[in-house]
């Protein structure tokens, strides 16, 4: 069983891909644009939509992100509820994508030593994603 998260972009999902790939190191397993999906009389497809994003899976590590412009078809350009954890091999590492995330982020928490991580802070990215970027603990406890 996998869980992976599917992220909405309010349009600028190619944006977002583009800035993973620099940031993280994504690599692009799969991507369709809306326009490439079978015509659907019944619910013809806005010309706007034809070059966004219908579908999009990244690796990030050993982890897959799928993400969508879907979120462009709604008014609610929000991500809530949730942050999407990362963790580093190292605190080097993970601070490494943290700084690499923060470019144009709203930072929440900076990235420091926490009393459960050598490493740990916390970020809204530019495509305001939430990011909780950490590097595994030194010792596991009991």
């Amino acid at each position: 069983m996998h869980i992976q998260p599917y992220l909405f972009y309010p349009g600028n999902c190619d944006e977002a891909i583009a800035f993973y790939r620099e940031a993280l190191g994504a690599q692009e397993l799969f991507k369709m644009r809306f326009k490439e999906a079978p015509p659907d009389p019944e619910r013809p497809m806005p010309p706007e939509l034809a070059e966004k994003i219908m579908h999009a899976t990244l690796q990030i590590g050993d982890a897959q992100l799928m993400m969508s412009d879907g979120g462009c078809m709604t008014q609610n350009d929000k991500f809530l509820g949730f942050s999407v954890s990362l963790t580093g091999s190292d605190a080097a590492t993970a601070e490494r994508y943290f700084n690499a995330l923060a470019k144009g982020a709203n930072v929440t928490m900076p990235f420091q030593k926490t009393f459960w991580s050598p490493g740990f802070g916390m970020l809204t990215d530019r495509f305001g994603v939430p990011w909780m970027v950490t590097a595994p603990p030194l010792q596991q406890p009991a």
